[in-house]
């Protein structure tokens, strides 16, 4: 029997303990129809009986208190809601727990930004990991020794895994119960739960809004030059010239800034513009694609699925309903 400890942290969000608890409950059942013996022994950990949540509407049970757990094989660490500092705040006792339990063995998983807990227990340094997409400019902020590895679903290391943003971390739940039974158990509880098992990237549902929140004046300066001007062919010179700097500390303070190189900007920005326009427009891909900027269908396929996941024409079938 493998022992999985949920944690119900404060300013949690309850689908995500509710969820890894359900389904992992339907495996043991699965399992059990199958005549093979349930694997899992799933409890709510926590620092308290009952922790409330969602401003007192919801209060959740917890079977163990933190101090009672001595040892367990993996802990799932759920999303937080509301401000990240608050959360992180307001459940810092509970990240020697975290931190011992690995120590002894455990494996940790996180569940989209989730992964706010984790990264504050000192577990993630020098190490990657995914959390959702809205939220990854103000990881870096806060954890700047963290690699975030960017449109990915899961990201695992070390025994520490991590999921991308919301529903995302049901595909990391899947691939935990095909590694911890197997692949024929992962698909069964994929069609019950109907879930897409070898989902790999969110990048389709991400939007790039800007990196801005930095002090570079004139980082800052290039950045809406850009996205005023995105349908025009801008060069890192005509930036260079607008803030007076030089490129090769331009392009260095633009990287520090944004995480971004200036060209991955622009192509972004262009990128970003297109899909707001195969999603509320009638246009064909060569329209969108001039009024963006490109004038080379193959660069701009190429471009569109890299950020993305999907070429143009998919994105458009898949998100504009005057396109039926």
């Amino acid at each position: 029997m493998m022992n999985v400890s949920i944690l119900v942290p404060e300013n949690s969000v309850m689908q995500a303990i509710a969820d890894p608890q359900y389904l992992l409950s339907a495996v043991n059942q699965f399992m059990a129809v199958a005549g093979k013996k349930p694997l899992f022994h799933v409890e709510l950990v926590g620092l308290k009986k009952q922790v409330k949540i969602n401003d007192g509407s919801f209060s959740i049970n917890t079977s163990q208190l933190l101090k009672d757990v001595k040892k367990t094989d993996l802990v799932i660490i759920p999303a937080l809601f509301g401000d990240m500092k608050t959360a992180i705040a307001s459940n810092k006792k509970a990240l020697p727990w975290i931190k011992e339990q690995y120590k002894n063995g455990a494996e940790v998983a996180s569940l989209c930004v989730g992964a706010f807990l984790l990264a504050s227990t000192g577990l993630l340094h020098g190490k990657k990991c995914s959390t959702h997409w809205g939220f990854q400019n103000e990881f870096r902020e806060l954890f700047p020794d963290v690699e975030v590895v960017e449109g990915n679903i899961i990201t695992e290391e070390h025994g520490i895994y991590s999921s991308g943003g919301a529903n995302s971390y049901w595909n990391l739940l899947l691939y935990l119960v095909e590694k911890y039974t197997d692949r024929e158990t992962a698909i069964l509880a994929s069609k019950y739960f109907a879930i897409d098992i070898d989902r790999e990237s969110q990048a389709t549902f991400a939007m790039f809004n800007g990196q801005k929140n930095h002090t570079d004046a004139a980082v800052l300066k290039a950045q809406e030059y850009i996205e005023q001007h995105f349908q025009d062919k801008i060069s890192i010179d005509d930036l260079t010239d607008l803030v007076s700097v030089g490129r090769r500390s331009f392009e260095r303070r633009f990287k520090l800034a944004t995480n971004n190189t200036v060209l991955e900007y622009i192509q972004r920005i262009k990128v970003e513009a297109a899909k707001r326009s195969f999603e509320n427009s009638r246009k064909n891909m060569n329209e969108v694609m001039f009024d963006v900027g490109y004038t080379d269908t193959k660069a701009f396929r190429t471009v569109f699925k890299k950020i993305t996941g999907l070429t143009p024409i998919e994105y458009r079938n898949k998100y504009n309903k005057m396109a039926v």
